[in-house]
Protein backbone atom coordinates (compact mmCIF):
# COMPACT_ATOMS: atom_id res chain seq x y z
CA UNK A 1 0.00 0.00 0.00
CA UNK A 2 2.72 2.50 0.99
CA UNK A 3 4.94 1.38 -2.47
CA UNK A 4 1.53 2.14 -4.07
CA UNK A 5 0.72 5.00 -2.72
CA UNK A 6 4.49 6.95 -3.22
CA UNK A 7 3.71 5.48 -6.77
CA UNK A 8 1.21 7.56 -7.56
CA UNK A 9 2.58 10.86 -5.68
CA UNK A 10 6.00 10.51 -7.54
CA UNK A 11 3.10 10.57 -10.82
CA UNK A 12 1.36 13.15 -9.20
CA UNK A 13 4.01 15.12 -8.68
CA UNK A 14 5.24 14.68 -12.80
CA UNK A 15 2.25 15.49 -13.87
CA UNK A 16 2.16 19.15 -11.83
CA UNK A 17 5.74 19.63 -12.35
CA UNK A 18 5.29 18.81 -16.43
CA UNK A 19 2.28 21.53 -16.19
CA UNK A 20 3.75 24.00 -14.67
CA UNK A 21 7.00 23.54 -17.15
CA UNK A 22 4.51 23.96 -19.40
CA UNK A 23 3.05 27.41 -18.45
CA UNK A 24 6.21 29.03 -18.10
CA UNK A 25 7.30 28.49 -21.67
CA UNK A 26 4.04 29.00 -23.41
CA UNK A 27 1.89 31.41 -20.45
CA UNK A 28 -1.36 28.80 -20.99
CA UNK A 29 -1.74 28.62 -24.73
CA UNK A 30 -0.92 25.66 -26.89
CA UNK A 31 1.99 25.14 -28.07
CA UNK A 32 3.31 26.37 -31.76
CA UNK A 33 2.02 23.99 -34.62
CA UNK A 34 2.82 25.11 -38.24
CA UNK A 35 -0.29 25.21 -40.42
CA UNK A 36 -1.08 22.53 -42.99
CA UNK A 37 -0.36 24.30 -46.11
CA UNK A 38 3.26 25.24 -44.58
CA UNK A 39 5.32 22.48 -46.21
CA UNK A 40 8.97 24.35 -45.75
CA UNK A 41 8.83 25.93 -41.97
CA UNK A 42 11.78 27.83 -40.92
CA UNK A 43 14.74 26.83 -38.52
CA UNK A 44 15.49 28.20 -35.47
CA UNK A 45 19.08 28.49 -34.10
CA UNK A 46 20.91 29.43 -30.62
CA UNK A 47 24.09 30.89 -30.63
CA UNK A 48 26.40 32.55 -28.40
CA UNK A 49 27.39 36.35 -29.09
CA UNK A 50 31.01 37.33 -27.70
CA UNK A 51 30.41 40.85 -26.91
CA UNK A 52 33.36 43.33 -26.04
CA UNK A 53 30.58 45.27 -24.23
CA UNK A 54 29.35 42.84 -22.07
CA UNK A 55 33.21 42.31 -20.84
CA UNK A 56 33.81 39.67 -23.44
CA UNK A 57 30.78 37.62 -22.28
CA UNK A 58 29.28 34.88 -24.33
CA UNK A 59 25.48 36.13 -24.58
CA UNK A 60 23.20 33.69 -25.79
CA UNK A 61 21.21 34.91 -28.61
CA UNK A 62 18.30 32.62 -31.02
CA UNK A 63 18.43 33.42 -34.89
CA UNK A 64 15.18 32.29 -36.57
CA UNK A 65 15.90 32.01 -40.38
CA UNK A 66 12.71 32.40 -42.48
CA UNK A 67 11.51 29.21 -44.99
CA UNK A 68 13.24 29.38 -47.93
CA UNK A 69 17.29 30.16 -46.47
CA UNK A 70 18.74 27.21 -47.12
CA UNK A 71 17.30 26.80 -51.01
CA UNK A 72 18.53 30.32 -52.15
CA UNK A 73 21.99 30.83 -51.58
CA UNK A 74 22.04 34.18 -53.24
CA UNK A 75 19.23 35.84 -51.43
CA UNK A 76 20.16 38.50 -48.19
CA UNK A 77 17.21 39.08 -46.14
CA UNK A 78 16.29 41.81 -44.12
CA UNK A 79 16.42 41.56 -40.16
CA UNK A 80 14.18 42.26 -37.10
CA UNK A 81 15.75 42.60 -33.93
CA UNK A 82 13.49 41.11 -30.65
CA UNK A 83 13.82 42.49 -27.38
CA UNK A 84 11.73 40.33 -25.18
CA UNK A 85 10.86 42.15 -21.32
CA UNK A 86 11.49 41.73 -18.01
CA UNK A 87 11.28 39.56 -16.27
CA UNK A 88 11.64 37.23 -19.52
CA UNK A 89 14.06 35.30 -22.15
CA UNK A 90 13.90 35.55 -25.90
CA UNK A 91 12.30 32.11 -26.63
CA UNK A 92 9.42 33.40 -25.64
CA UNK A 93 8.85 35.04 -29.09
CA UNK A 94 8.75 31.76 -30.49
CA UNK A 95 7.32 29.84 -28.00
CA UNK A 96 4.55 31.84 -26.56
CA UNK A 97 4.14 34.98 -29.37
CA UNK A 98 4.87 32.04 -31.74
CA UNK A 99 6.29 34.65 -34.54
CA UNK A 100 8.27 31.20 -36.35
CA UNK A 101 5.22 29.67 -37.15
CA UNK A 102 3.40 32.87 -37.79
CA UNK A 103 6.11 34.06 -40.31
CA UNK A 104 6.03 31.00 -42.26
CA UNK A 105 2.11 31.16 -42.57
CA UNK A 106 2.92 34.81 -43.86
CA UNK A 107 5.34 34.03 -46.16
CA UNK A 108 3.75 30.58 -47.90
CA UNK A 109 0.15 32.87 -48.36
CA UNK A 110 2.60 35.57 -49.70
CA UNK A 111 1.37 37.92 -47.20
CA UNK A 112 4.68 39.31 -46.32
CA UNK A 113 8.54 39.14 -47.07
CA UNK A 114 10.42 36.61 -45.32
CA UNK A 115 13.03 38.34 -41.87
CA UNK A 116 15.60 37.07 -40.47
CA UNK A 117 14.46 37.17 -36.82
CA UNK A 118 17.03 37.84 -33.90
CA UNK A 119 15.80 37.42 -30.66
CA UNK A 120 19.26 38.11 -27.56
CA UNK A 121 18.89 37.48 -24.35
CA UNK A 122 19.22 40.72 -22.66
CA UNK A 123 20.80 40.09 -19.02
CA UNK A 124 22.32 37.74 -16.99
CA UNK A 125 19.08 36.13 -15.54
CA UNK A 126 15.59 35.85 -16.06
CA UNK A 127 15.30 38.12 -13.12
CA UNK A 128 18.24 40.70 -13.61
CA UNK A 129 16.63 44.31 -14.87
CA UNK A 130 19.36 45.97 -17.41
CA UNK A 131 17.20 47.90 -19.35
CA UNK A 132 18.74 47.12 -22.85
CA UNK A 133 20.78 49.92 -21.60
CA UNK A 134 24.65 50.75 -21.05
CA UNK A 135 24.89 50.78 -17.13
CA UNK A 136 27.36 52.62 -15.07
CA UNK A 137 29.44 49.54 -14.08
CA UNK A 138 32.05 48.25 -16.28
CA UNK A 139 30.92 45.22 -18.48
CA UNK A 140 27.67 46.15 -18.60
CA UNK A 141 27.00 47.73 -21.80
CA UNK A 142 23.88 46.64 -22.64
CA UNK A 143 22.47 48.69 -25.52
CA UNK A 144 25.98 48.61 -27.05
CA UNK A 145 25.75 44.56 -27.31
CA UNK A 146 22.72 45.09 -29.44
CA UNK A 147 23.78 47.84 -31.68
CA UNK A 148 27.30 46.77 -32.22
CA UNK A 149 28.14 43.65 -31.10
CA UNK A 150 25.09 41.80 -31.97
CA UNK A 151 24.09 43.33 -35.77
CA UNK A 152 27.95 43.10 -36.67
CA UNK A 153 27.88 39.35 -35.52
CA UNK A 154 24.73 39.05 -37.65
CA UNK A 155 26.12 40.48 -40.56
CA UNK A 156 29.15 38.44 -40.76
CA UNK A 157 27.70 35.31 -39.85
CA UNK A 158 24.55 35.08 -41.52
CA UNK A 159 22.91 36.51 -45.26
CA UNK A 160 21.68 39.68 -43.82
CA UNK A 161 21.66 42.58 -46.01
CA UNK A 162 23.50 44.39 -44.23
CA UNK A 163 21.93 48.34 -44.69
CA UNK A 164 20.20 50.49 -42.10
CA UNK A 165 17.28 50.45 -45.03
CA UNK A 166 16.68 46.34 -44.22
CA UNK A 167 17.23 46.56 -40.45
CA UNK A 168 14.51 46.79 -37.40
CA UNK A 169 14.17 46.47 -33.63
CA UNK A 170 10.74 45.58 -31.94
CA UNK A 171 10.16 44.59 -28.67
CA UNK A 172 7.81 44.04 -25.98
CA UNK A 173 7.29 45.92 -22.51
CA UNK A 174 10.69 46.71 -21.83
CA UNK A 175 11.64 45.52 -24.58
CA UNK A 176 9.36 47.91 -26.30
CA UNK A 177 11.44 50.66 -24.54
CA UNK A 178 14.92 49.37 -25.37
CA UNK A 179 13.92 49.73 -28.94
CA UNK A 180 12.79 52.70 -28.66
CA UNK A 181 15.71 53.98 -26.97
CA UNK A 182 18.22 52.49 -28.87
CA UNK A 183 16.84 53.63 -31.80
CA UNK A 184 17.20 57.20 -30.82
CA UNK A 185 20.25 56.88 -29.77
CA UNK A 186 21.32 54.92 -32.73
CA UNK A 187 19.34 56.95 -35.32
CA UNK A 188 21.48 55.73 -38.64
CA UNK A 189 20.73 52.25 -37.24
CA UNK A 190 17.58 50.86 -37.60
CA UNK A 191 14.74 51.74 -40.17
CA UNK A 192 11.76 50.58 -38.07
CA UNK A 193 11.15 50.64 -34.73
CA UNK A 194 8.52 48.80 -32.66
CA UNK A 195 7.26 48.79 -29.38
CA UNK A 196 4.41 46.26 -28.04
CA UNK A 197 3.32 47.59 -24.41
CA UNK A 198 6.46 49.59 -24.03
CA UNK A 199 6.96 52.98 -22.19
CA UNK A 200 9.40 56.25 -23.08
CA UNK A 201 10.49 56.94 -19.76
CA UNK A 202 12.91 54.65 -18.00
CA UNK A 203 12.66 53.77 -14.45
CA UNK A 204 14.92 55.54 -12.09
CA UNK A 205 17.42 52.38 -11.31
CA UNK A 206 20.39 52.95 -9.73
CA UNK A 207 21.52 49.73 -10.23
CA UNK A 208 21.27 50.49 -13.92
CA UNK A 209 21.71 53.90 -14.49
CA UNK A 210 24.50 55.13 -11.65
CA UNK A 211 24.55 55.87 -7.74
CA UNK A 212 23.17 59.70 -9.17
CA UNK A 213 21.44 58.65 -12.22
CA UNK A 214 23.96 60.24 -13.67
CA UNK A 215 22.85 58.00 -17.07
CA UNK A 216 19.39 58.48 -16.89
CA UNK A 217 18.68 61.87 -18.97
CA UNK A 218 20.72 59.93 -21.75
CA UNK A 219 18.16 56.86 -21.49
CA UNK A 220 15.41 58.95 -21.48
CA UNK A 221 13.05 59.03 -25.17
CA UNK A 222 11.57 62.17 -24.36
CA UNK A 223 14.39 64.09 -23.83
CA UNK A 224 16.42 63.02 -26.49
CA UNK A 225 13.61 63.04 -29.32
CA UNK A 226 13.69 66.63 -29.82
CA UNK A 227 17.52 66.31 -30.62
CA UNK A 228 17.65 63.83 -32.82
CA UNK A 229 13.99 64.17 -35.04
CA UNK A 230 15.99 66.35 -37.76
CA UNK A 231 18.00 63.12 -38.54
CA UNK A 232 14.85 61.00 -38.11
CA UNK A 233 12.60 63.28 -40.41
CA UNK A 234 15.95 62.97 -43.28
CA UNK A 235 16.14 58.79 -42.85
CA UNK A 236 12.27 58.43 -42.83
CA UNK A 237 12.64 56.46 -39.70
CA UNK A 238 8.82 54.60 -38.71
CA UNK A 239 7.95 54.13 -35.40
CA UNK A 240 5.17 51.97 -35.16
CA UNK A 241 3.71 51.12 -31.41
CA UNK A 242 0.57 50.36 -29.32
CA UNK A 243 -0.92 49.57 -25.28
CA UNK A 244 -3.08 48.14 -24.33
CA UNK A 245 -6.33 49.92 -23.27
CA UNK A 246 -6.54 48.69 -20.29
CA UNK A 247 -2.35 49.66 -19.53
CA UNK A 248 -0.75 51.89 -17.45
CA UNK A 249 1.54 53.24 -20.18
CA UNK A 250 -0.99 53.98 -22.42
CA UNK A 251 -0.60 57.77 -21.24
CA UNK A 252 3.02 57.98 -21.40
CA UNK A 253 2.67 56.15 -25.10
CA UNK A 254 0.11 59.20 -26.14
CA UNK A 255 1.83 61.73 -25.19
CA UNK A 256 5.55 60.39 -27.28
CA UNK A 257 3.15 59.83 -30.13
CA UNK A 258 1.87 63.00 -30.38
CA UNK A 259 5.70 64.39 -29.82
CA UNK A 260 6.50 62.63 -32.55
CA UNK A 261 3.70 63.84 -34.71
CA UNK A 262 4.43 67.10 -33.67
CA UNK A 263 7.99 66.83 -34.71
CA UNK A 264 6.97 65.21 -37.99
CA UNK A 265 8.71 62.07 -37.57
CA UNK A 266 6.65 59.29 -38.94
CA UNK A 267 4.23 57.02 -36.37
CA UNK A 268 1.69 54.97 -35.90
CA UNK A 269 0.57 54.61 -32.42
CA UNK A 270 -2.97 52.99 -31.79
CA UNK A 271 -4.50 51.19 -28.29
CA UNK A 272 -5.73 47.54 -28.76
CA UNK A 273 -8.26 46.19 -26.03
CA UNK A 274 -6.57 44.15 -23.48
CA UNK A 275 -4.14 44.71 -21.10
CA UNK A 276 0.03 44.25 -20.42
CA UNK A 277 -0.01 40.61 -21.26
CA UNK A 278 0.87 37.80 -23.64
CA UNK A 279 -2.75 37.41 -24.97
CA UNK A 280 -2.36 40.94 -26.40
CA UNK A 281 0.86 40.62 -27.81
CA UNK A 282 0.30 37.23 -29.37
CA UNK A 283 -3.13 39.06 -30.95
CA UNK A 284 -0.78 41.68 -32.57
CA UNK A 285 2.09 39.41 -33.72
CA UNK A 286 0.71 39.21 -36.92
CA UNK A 287 0.90 43.40 -37.64
CA UNK A 288 3.73 43.52 -35.91
CA UNK A 289 5.36 41.28 -38.65
CA UNK A 290 3.19 42.69 -41.19
CA UNK A 291 4.43 45.97 -40.66
CA UNK A 292 8.11 45.13 -40.84
CA UNK A 293 8.11 42.73 -43.33
CA UNK A 294 6.14 46.34 -45.46
CA UNK A 295 8.54 48.58 -44.49
CA UNK A 296 11.92 46.99 -44.60
CA UNK A 297 13.82 46.57 -47.72
CA UNK A 298 16.68 44.31 -48.39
Amino acid sequence: MGAALAAFLAVGLFGVRGYVDNFLMYRGFAPPREAAFVKHPGTLEKVFVRSPALGGRSQETYVYLPPGYSSQPQRRYPVLYLLHGFPGRPLAFITTVQLGVLEDALTARHRAQPLILVMPFGSTGTYSDKEWADGATPGNGWGTFVTRDLVRYVDTHYRAAPTRAARGIAGLSEGGYGAINLALQHPDEFSVVESWSGYAKPDPLRSIFGAKLQLLSRNDPALRLPRVAPTLRRLGTYFWFYSGTEDHFRAQNRRFARELTKLRVRNHFFASFGGHNWALWRKNAAAAYETAAEKLRA
